[in-house]
């Protein structure tokens, strides 16, 4: 199996199957993946059938390899790819957890920090800067008890 076989798979704990919550921007999603981005996509069909298939692969693409997670410990990659997934700004926060100039933009200069730092200094500013962003979100009260859960599974992974 590889890095990204098992983040999707970790993943799915924290996205599920079908949802649509009536207070959630992203409308309608299923394995989290928005019906904007099936759409664009291509997925033409009813949301609740949207094949695990598609979203793995939506997954990669969208999500995995736009931001280089191969490119880091698996443990960092996953973090950063369920932030992508979720939303926010991981690219940002990867480089303020780095301690590099935060452009969002993953170069070589940010893959060079992340690789050079401990990994479990990372996952953990990661972390905080994650939950400072969120924590901030008018959506907090509905959905924060979830995000904040979401995080302590991440971190749990994280340290393993």
């Amino acid at each position: 199996m590889s890095a990204f076989d098992d983040a999707f798979s970790a993943l799915l704990g924290n996205e599920g199957g079908y949802v649509d919550n009536p207070a959630d921007p992203g409308g309608a999603t299923r394995w989290g993946v928005t019906e904007r981005v099936a759409r664009a996509w291509g997925y033409a069909g009813d949301m609740k059938d949207l094949p695990i298939e598609t979203a793995k692969a939506i997954a990669k693409k969208n999500y995995w390899d736009a931001y280089q997670c191969d490119q880091f410990d698996p443990r960092i990659g996953f973090q950063v790819f369920d932030a992508a997934y979720n939303g926010g700004k991981p690219a940002q926060w990867l480089q303020q957890a780095a301690g590099v100039t935060a452009d969002g933009v993953i170069g070589s200069i940010t893959v060079a920090a992340v690789r050079a730092a401990d990994p479990m200094k990372i996952i953990m500013r990661f972390a905080a800067y994650r939950l400072q962003y969120l924590g901030n979100l008018s959506a907090w009260p509905t959905f924060g008890h979830g995000w904040a859960n979401r995080i302590a599974n991440n971190l749990i992974r994280g340290a393993s």
